[in-house]
């Protein structure tokens, strides 16, 4: 069996290179890739729920939120996207064979499914980061109504699109599928040229 371990392509590969674009003397955003997340699905079975909330917290210290929430407890996190559905991440040594290991622990009480090659995933930050989004997003990213711990699975420029707030600085993480990478990023970089943006080397 040919193995193409270590052979791995950036979602944006060919796209992308780091370094300082649109306005000139303006940074307004900054935009990391992530490509160290690993994700799966859970979908907790017929009837199963409470057990599985109880696997989850047994077997990753992790309090299952109900609604549009994200609980992290070290590298591994989990993300209300739905009743009864869920994306689980992790970073770090947490990442490798992560749907595996999920799978493993929680398998007889939810639907398990690897989604970590599915995935754009990048990491939004600067003091133009919400102006950015404005063009783009049909949720109301104000302070008293998305707080960190947040999430809303939209449409960004129609495109299905997860948006998770990280922090009140504020950083978000947005998640858009893999096929369309090259058509999010040119939405992204033209709702940020007016105000610069740097493109940060992962």
């Amino acid at each position: 069996m040919v193995s193409f371990a270590g052979l791995e392509r950036s979602t944006l590969d060919g796209l992308v290179r780091p370094g300082h674009y649109g306005r000139a003397g303006a940074t307004g955003l900054l935009i990391e890739e992530r490509r160290d997340l690993a994700f799966a699905s859970v979908t907790a079975k017929r009837g199963k729920r409470f057990a599985l909330v109880n696997a989850v917290n047994t077997a990753f210290g992790v309090a299952l939120p109900d609604g549009p929430r994200r609980a992290t407890r070290g590298s591994v996190t989990f993300a209300g996207t739905g009743p009864d559905q869920w994306i689980a991440s992790a970073d770090g040594s947490e990442a490798a064979g992560f749907a595996n290991k999920v799978r493993a622990r929680i398998g007889p009480f939810a639907a398990v499914s690897d989604q970590s090659d599915a995935r754009l995933v990048l990491r939004l930050s600067g003091p133009r980061v919400c102006d950015v989004l404005a063009k783009g997003v049909p949720v109301d990213l104000h302070a008293q109504a998305f707080k960190p711990g947040d999430i809303a699975c939209t449409v960004v420029s129609y495109i299905n699109t997860q948006i998770d707030m990280l922090d009140d600085a504020p950083t978000y993480q947005l998640a858009a599928p893999r096929s369309m990478a090259g058509s999010f990023w040119s939405w992204l970089t033209a709702s940020a040229a007016e105000f610069g943006y740097d493109v940060i080397a992962p």
